[in-house]
């Protein structure tokens, strides 16, 4: 049976799907909510409580206008300050992680044989998740619209693992991220089977600040490989850490969304959250 937190969220992508589409028109609120099925007056109290904002605001985050112009604005800078010149607080969140621990050789190969990974089914603002983690970290978020379908994919990532249903306080540390004030989360440590040109990437995606979106030709110079774009996306595309890893901040160059993993709706309400939270701790 659906929580009211996955039927509220359930709601809100669905106005921000339709907003999406319309923006050209610019919905109003009575448009927005007719077609959620509540009335202005509800529909505008849920969506402020779930995204810190009103409709109308969350509109300006969601926006291709929006992402171009925090591309514009951080062209330069965009890494250089989250790296250099030591951002605090909730603009690097990059900052609670003390790193990435690829597994060995030997564990990449035999597809996780002697793990001994916990996983948990939780909520978030954005529905249903999942988490896993080893001893060492955090090996696997994925949102789980289906859990049995995401318990499925997770097990084949790690096919020789030896799986147990249990909260840890390692997965509960992750997923305060969504609702904790992030300047007093503990560290958390990711544990993760990725190539080296995958840890790479993913390590430039932990420096992407809270609110700031780049795109994937500026990873790949990142990284010191300018002409890997596409290698760039396709890594992306193998994250296995959702919302901590933050691949939902890597957009086209056009300023266009782009795809996502887990669907573009939620893309775009992640997007949109994060910026109303810049200013909210």
């Amino acid at each position: 049976m659906e929580t009211q937190l996955i039927i509220n969220y359930k709601r809100i992508a669905q106005a921000i799907k339709y907003i999406k589409v319309n923006f050209k028109e610019q919905p109003n609120l009575d448009e927005v909510a007719k077609k959620v099925h509540l009335s202005p007056f509800h529909f505008q109290r849920l969506f402020s409580d779930w995204a810190g904002t009103s409709p109308k605001k969350f509109l300006q985050y969601t926006t291709v206008e929006y992402a171009k112009t925090l591309l514009k604005e951080n062209k330069a800078t965009l890494f250089d300050t989250a790296h250099e010149t030591g951002l605090s607080g909730t603009a690097r969140l990059h900052d609670l992680f003390i790193g990435i621990e690829g597994m060995t050789p030997a564990e990449y190969k035999n597809g996780g044989k002697n793990l001994e990974i916990n996983y948990s089914f939780a909520e978030s603002p954005f529905g249903n998740i999942l988490v896993a983690s080893t001893k060492k970290g955090i090996c696997y978020m994925a949102f789980a619209d289906d859990e049995s379908n995401a318990l499925s994919t997770m097990q084949k990532n790690f096919p020789n693992a030896y799986f147990r249903q249990m909260v840890d306080y390692i997965q509960q540390d992750a997923l305060y991220i969504f609702t904790h004030d992030w300047t007093k989360l503990h560290q958390i440590k990711l544990h993760l089977k990725g190539t080296d040109f995958q840890l790479k990437v993913w390590q430039a995606l932990l420096k992407i600040p809270l609110g700031h979106l780049t795109t994937y030709g500026t990873i790949a110079k990142k990284i010191e490989n300018p002409n890997a774009s596409r290698a760039v996306g396709t890594a992306i595309g193998s994250n296995p850490v959702a919302f901590l890893i933050p691949c939902h901040r890597v957009i086209q160059a056009t300023g266009i969304f782009g795809g996502y993993m887990w669907g573009n709706t939620r893309k775009t309400a992640i997007i949109g959250w994060e910026g109303t939270r810049i200013h909210s701790f």
